[in-house]
């Protein structure tokens, strides 16, 4: 059964200024009545071991599994030793989502220069990938990269980057609201085999002043004919503060998964 979970993303405002903590966020998770978390760890207060593994116990004290962990990477650069540096931060975040228990660590591809071909950056992904690939293994945690516009604003991109890394430790987040195309369907249908977690919008940004909600009906015939059986972790843009919009959401989204 697909199961209804909460990017702490959502609530980068409150996180942001300190209205909120970690531990708020799980907290407002178990009052939602979410089946999981995913913690993006751009707010870490600390990285030692025993401030992850207190948040392990909090979620699994208010029975939330934290379903993938979040950082932000780019593999595009032209130069060499910023790549390296984008390899290392995989590494750690590798390592904290293992600390975490969480099953898989988000990624972005990234964007690509100007100048720089599309092969060339790609190329570029690839090698990144690989190269952190027996790090993935050893600790037990799946890379899994996000079609987050640049490198990875199509799905044939996506899905080549996946085949040419051919490793069952690297697959796809699939964001459902970041193919900002109209035909966004047919690019989430081409990357539904690939994917292991899944973001879900409430719209798509397809221009500077227009959204299209996302059909959910619609998601749920692609996913299920996929065999998906994993988490939709909701990733809140909208405009209503989120403690208003998360819950609004999540209800929906459990009329129609649950």
């Amino acid at each position: 059964m697909i199961k209804i979970g909460c990017a702490a993303y959502s609530y980068r405002d409150y996180l942001d200024d300190g209205r909120m903590k970690y531990e708020d966020f799980i907290e407002e998770a178990y009052k939602i009545g979410l089946d999981g978390i995913e913690l993006t760890l751009y707010w870490l207060p600390s990285k030692e071991k025993s401030y992850f593994r207190t948040l392990k116990r909090l979620s699994i004290s208010r029975g939330l599994p934290i379903s993938c962990a979040g950082i932000s990477t780019n593999f595009c650069d032209p130069n060499p030793l910023e790549r390296r540096r984008n390899i290392e931060a995989v590494k750690r975040g590798l390592e904290i989502a293992h600390e975490l228990g969480a099953p898989c660590l988000r990624v972005f591809g990234g964007y690509i220069p100007e100048g720089v071909s599309t092969s060339d950056a790609i190329n570029w992904v690839v090698e990144s990938i690989k190269s952190c690939i027996d790090y993935a293994e050893e600790n037990g945690v799946v890379i899994v990269m996000e079609n987050h516009g640049g490198i990875t604003s199509r799905a044939n991109d996506v899905t080549k980057i996946v085949d040419l890394v051919d490793s069952p430790w690297f697959r796809v987040n699939l964001d459902l609201g970041n193919y900002r195309t109209p035909n966004y369907y047919e690019e989430i249908v081409k990357t539904a085999p690939y994917a292991v977690h899944v973001h879900a919008k409430v719209s798509v940004h397809l221009e500077k002043d227009k959204r299209e909600a996302i059909d959910y009906q619609r998601i749920k015939e692609i996913l299920l004919s996929n065999g998906y059986n994993g988490f939709l972790s909701i990733e809140y843009e909208e405009e209503e503060d989120p403690k208003i919009g998360v819950p609004k959401f999540a209800k929906y989204l459990f009329s129609i998964f649950c």
